[in-house]
């Protein structure tokens, strides 16, 4: 003969409140998500999460350099005439961004809110004269002169 330790009643509470422990459990161990940057151009968008950041603190100096030059995970296609948007989550643009193209800062002062548009052909001027087919574009997020945040981009020129 079997004995029921806990009621039908009793079972569902402890099972419920089993699986909440564990569900609380995998969640500290997860890693909070950056905030998310947006190109569009046309009806295609992609965003990305940072390829640096710092949980909002700065990065260290000697790390720019490499977050700005990683090799982007997304590109768009991009003609001259086309419209590229930026977008950035409102935590962004609390502190302020900026864009840096192939490395270099492309802009003096931070932009302060969460979208803006640009002519694609910004973007593919060359100090050679040459003509560039593609392009890295980085968001970086500024909080006074340290840099606290990067995402990257890539352009490819269409005709």
């Amino acid at each position: 003969m079997t004995v029921a330790f806990f009621s039908g009643k009793g079972r569902r509470i402890g099972v419920a409140l089993g699986a909440v422990s564990a569900g609380l459990l995998v969640l500290s161990a997860c890693d909070k998500p950056t905030p998310l940057a947006t190109v569009t151009v046309g009806t295609t968008s992609v965003n990305s999460e940072a390829a640096c950041y710092n949980d909002g603190e700065a990065i260290k100096e000697s790390l720019i350099q490499g977050c700005l030059n990683k090799k982007p995970e997304k590109t768009l296609e991009v003609a001259m005439d086309d419209k590229v948007r930026f977008g950035v989550d409102p935590e962004i643009a609390e502190k302020g961004w900026t864009l840096f193209i192939n490395g270099q800062q492309a802009e003096q002062e931070p932009f302060k809110k969460t979208y803006r548009t640009i002519p694609g052909s910004a973007f593919f001027a060359s100090q050679t004269g040459e003509p560039a087919t593609k392009t890295n574009v980085s968001i970086v997020e500024t909080s006074g002169k340290k840099l606290t945040g990067i995402w990257q981009f890539e352009l490819k020129k269409t005709s």
